[in-house]
């Protein structure tokens, strides 16, 4: 944002030195990245005397003039006719940047060497008036004065680099405002008399809002009559100073009222408008629209235009169309202020790369309530300047109307933030000096309404930053952060996370680390079904390869492309895990769902090949076993396995696959993997994989762990064999055991499976093994044969089981 001094001071008197201005500026958080002398190059024009004057042997119009630059003589061609002996002008030296950007140089005319250049006030910058040279007064000056010094002209420009929440400081009314709270001065705005109008707008225009998500308020104003031509002095100037080419008076006042108050215009031909009314709709998709730059655009259906009763005539908060622009002939003016939704007007920015003055506010977000200011503002320059007529009255649409919540601030919880000692008396007045509303709730809270053009004031810690910057950053004290002695290792889930990577590791995994981002069709190739969620993955919008245009849902086809590539290398006996997110798209502008999975996996040989092991393959109860190892190592209790129904784990083979359950939660799954998924990542061995929901794990981790002394007494055990239908789950058997709470049942487990032979086809035998044990002595065979014939009995009649 580039701020002329001069403009600035029309607003807020500017009491203290410019680079005292720009430092507080600064330590307020609007950087100042630049500060310079408008008129620098004026350093080499001075004040020179004409001595005297001649005719030039060349041209009738020209004269040969000897001027006192103060350091000797110099010859000049000049053709001013106002130009006489013993005036004194403004002398450009050689090496004069003049404002047009030329380089003034000695030259040769007509054969007659000219070393400088008297120059008017046009050639200067300094006024319109290009008629003749600059006659200077002949008293108070000496020639070889800098011109600069004699006519006191100085405009410092101060060159802010804004962060993109500040969008109230894309105006010299947002400037002033901290400029005027910097020095404590009132602030000066413009005041705006309309002047009467005639006829009514609303019987001559109308405007329509079929987008009221995009568009929340949308004003109008019309001007009659007016005169199309180039702008006065003073508006050129006040635009040239912050870089803005002027065009003619109705589009520079536009532009000019835009730099004043932050809110971007527009102004249509009215005569051109078709149906005299404005429609704000979005494009439909395949629209052709031609912009003021004269380039064709193909519009998308999310693309917010301005239309009149046929066809579009701008692109919403980026740029005017072709087919409405003002024109020399124009004599009705539209003046359109609007407030339009920032994501959406910064999506077409970026989408037809048309970076605007008026993109680049709303992209940030303008001022809701002040639309209509501008819009007064606008017109009543452009009846004044343009010699127009205004209409009567002013259309004001605004479908949703957003009030500002108060927020609330601690002085307590601030100053503890920040490091600072500063009274809640004193945070009320920084906060007042920028236009909010305090009201004070108890001693150390207060209520605190934000003004409307402050839009990125949304939660109470903005408050605080707002008082750290208007207290100034400097004044915040430099400390150190406070290290307690004794700290060491990480806290919850974090710890947790630890625990895991060092559990999977002790127990012979190697952890790796896959890209989020994958192939399309990485999904499709684990057989998931077409409703299956994570189908629903997130395409990238620039990636680097095809191979990685997708985030991943999944953990398994990262494993699965180690495996491979392990194999293909040789080494065929695999035991490797990764712990990180997968993600879940949840739709556009919406955030996805992030889950954090454990998924492990193991491949080859149970045991590496040695003098004493088999080469045994590995098998599902193998990274059961690692599972349930995991959980241990967390005293998670009573995990169980059940029989997976293969909704959630399509990829899994039929049969040899579980689901596993805690605390009455589905929180993972683990099996062999379906020989088509395998194909898919060309692997020709049999691998077993599980995953975990992180979360879902964590929250069955026992926070309060506790101990068992060591039995005093021996354990006695019994077994039992039973045949049953194949149906019963072995792990049904022993949670119907363990509900029984037998006093003197210690334990169960599963010691051995047996089919075939003898056993129906449709039933399998079980043996358990029970052990028992008392507290309080030795327990003798009688009584223990009692209990586990008892319990034996009722396992038989639960399950509809025999003996062998």
């Amino acid at each position: 944002m580039r701020i002329s001094l001069n403009w600035l001071k029309t607003y807020v008197p500017v009491q203290m030195d410019v680079s005292l201005l720009a430092e507080a500026l600064t330590m307020r958080g609007l950087e100042v990245e630049a500060l310079y002398d408008r008129y620098e190059y004026l350093k080499s024009v001075v004040v020179g005397r004409v001595v005297s004057i001649s005719d030039h042997p060349g041209a009738v119009k020209l004269r040969q003039c000897m001027v006192d630059s103060g350091n000797g003589l110099v010859q000049v061609v000049c053709g001013a006719p106002n130009v006489h002996s013993g005036c004194f002008s403004a002398l450009a030296l050689p090496g004069t940047k003049l404002p047009d950007g030329s380089v003034l140089e000695k030259s040769n005319i007509r054969g007659i060497a000219s070393d400088g250049m008297l120059c008017s006030q046009a050639d200067l910058g300094l006024g319109p008036d290009g008629s003749g040279i600059i006659i200077l007064p002949d008293s108070g000056f000496v020639p070889g004065d800098l011109l600069a010094s004699v006519l006191n002209v100085s405009d410092m420009i101060l060159e802010i680099g804004l962060t993109p929440n500040r969008s109230d400081c894309l105006s010299f009314m947002g400037i002033a405002r901290e400029v005027a709270a910097i020095q404590g001065l009132p602030l000066s705005f413009p005041e705006i008399k309309l002047p009467s109008g005639t006829n009514d707008i609303t019987q001559m225009a109308s405007v329509t809002i079929d987008a009221p998500s995009h568009c929340t308020r949308y004003a109008a104003r019309i001007i009659k009559d007016v005169t199309v031509s180039s702008s006065p002095f003073w508006l050129q100037d006040r635009l040239l100073a912050v870089g803005i080419r002027p065009v003619n008076n109705v589009v520079d006042i536009t532009n000019f009222v835009m730099m004043e108050t932050g809110q971007p215009l527009h102004a249509f031909d009215f005569d051109r408008l078709s149906g005299q009314r404005i429609v704000v709709r979005t494009a439909f998709s395949g629209e052709k629209f031609t912009t003021l730059d004269h380039k064709e655009r193909t519009l998308t259906c999310d693309t917010l235009m301005i239309c009149d009763g046929e066809k579009p005539v701008a692109i919403a908060g980026v740029m005017g169309g072709y087919n409405s622009e003002i024109e020399p002939s124009s004599k009705n003016i539209l003046i359109e202020s609007a407030c339009f939704e920032s994501s959406g007007i910064r999506k077409t920015s970026k989408a037809f790369a048309l970076n605007t003055d008026a993109s680049h506010r709303f992209e940030r977000g303008v001022d809701p309530e002040g639309t209509v200011f501008a819009l007064d503002r606008a017109a009543f320059l452009m009846a004044e300047i343009c010699s127009g007529t205004l209409v009567e009255g002013c259309i004001d649409e605004r479908p949703v109307v957003m009030d500002k919540k108060p927020l609330i601030l601690s002085a307590g919880s601030t100053n503890r933030l920040l490091g600072t000692s500063i009274e809640p008396a004193q945070m009320d007045g920084l906060l007042r000096s920028i236009g909010f509303i305090v009201e004070p709730l108890t001693e150390d809270e207060r209520k605190v309404f934000s003004p409307s053009f402050r839009v990125d004031i949304t939660r109470s810690v903005d408050l605080v930053e707002e008082i750290a910057r208007l207290s100034g950053y400097e004044s915040i004290p430099v400390t150190f952060p406070v290290i307690k002695e004794g700290y060491s290792g990480s806290f919850g889930p974090q710890k947790q996370r630890e625990l895991v990577l060092r559990c999977m590791t002790g127990l012979g995994f190697s952890e790796i680390i896959s890209y989020s981002f994958v192939h399309p069709q990485t999904s499709q190739s684990l057989r998931l079904k077409p409703d299956d969620f994570r189908l629903r993955s997130i395409r990238v919008l620039n990636p680097l390869t095809e191979d990685q245009s997708v985030m991943r849902t999944s953990l398994l086809p990262g494993l699965l492309d180690t495996v491979h590539r392990n194999i293909s290398q040789q080494s065929r006996n695999l035991k490797i895990f990764e712990l990180g997110n997968v993600f879940i798209s949840n739709g556009c502008d919406v955030l996805p769902d992030e889950i954090e999975m454990l998924a492990g996996l193991w491949t080859g040989l149970r045991h590496d090949v040695s003098l004493y092991s088999q080469d045994t393959a590995c098998d599902f109860y193998d990274l059961k076993g690692i599972v349930e190892a995991l959980f241990s190592e967390l005293h998670i209790k009573n995990p169980v396995f059940t029989k997976n129904t293969g909704v959630l784990s399509p990829y899994l083979k039929p049969g040899y696959s579980a689901s596993i359950i805690c605390s009455q939660n589905d929180i993972g799954q683990i099996g062999q993997l379906h020989s088509e998924v395998l194909a898919s990542f060309n692997i020709k061995q049999e691998v077993f994989v599980f995953e975990l929901d992180i979360k879902k794990l964590f929250a069955c981790v026992q926070s309060i762990t506790s101990t068992e002394a060591i039995p005093r007494f021996p354990a006695v055990a019994r077994d039992i064999t039973m045949i049953l239908s194949k149906s019963h789950e072995a792990a049904r058997v022993i949670e119907n055991v363990i509900a029984m709470n037998e006093p003197m049942f210690e334990r169960i487990i599963l010691f051995d499976l047996f089919e075939g032979g003898r056993i129906p086809e449709d039933k399998r035998s079980l043996s358990f093994r029970l052990t028992y044990r008392s507290d309080t002595g030795t327990l003798e065979d009688e009584t223990v044969n009692d209990i586990h014939k008892s319990i034996s009995e009722r396992l038989i009649m639960a399950f509809d089981a025999s003996l062998p």
